[in-house]
């Protein structure tokens, strides 16, 4: 009778066991599933995304624009700010009719001193 209940013991220990590793298992089944499933999302976004940049570079084709990007890409050094500018052309002049009225105003204005400056206090 000892024996049968050992068995009985050692059975329902294995019983556990093997629950235990079926769940186990379930859970790596699980985890696999889920790690697929999102491989095969982000495979799906990226597949997405480069239809939408031929569709772009088709409509862009389309206009009559090459798609091609210019291989100039404009470099700047210091020179190139420390430099003199010369201008092709002097530069722009008003017109006379607006150099006459500020001279107008000049003139007007020599009348009243509206300079505002301070001065010691006479006392």
């Amino acid at each position: 009778m000892a024996s049968e209940k050992e068995n009985h013991v050692v059975n329902g220990e294995d019983e556990e066991e093997e629950e235990k590793m079926e769940q186990f298992f379930a859970l790596l089944r699980n985890f696999r599933e889920a790690r697929n499933r999102r491989k095969h999302e982000l495979i799906q976004r990226e597949q997405e995304e480069i239809s939408k940049k031929k569709k772009k570079e088709n409509k862009i084709s389309k206009l009559g624009d090459d798609g091609e990007k210019s291989s100039w890409v404009p470099s700047f050094e210091w020179e190139d700010f420390t430099a003199e500018i010369e201008f092709r052309r002097p530069s722009i002049i008003f017109p006379p009719s607006f150099n006459n009225k500020q001279e107008e105003k000049k003139q007007e204005d020599d009348g009243l001193d509206l300079n505002l400056t301070l001065s010691p206090a006479s006392s």
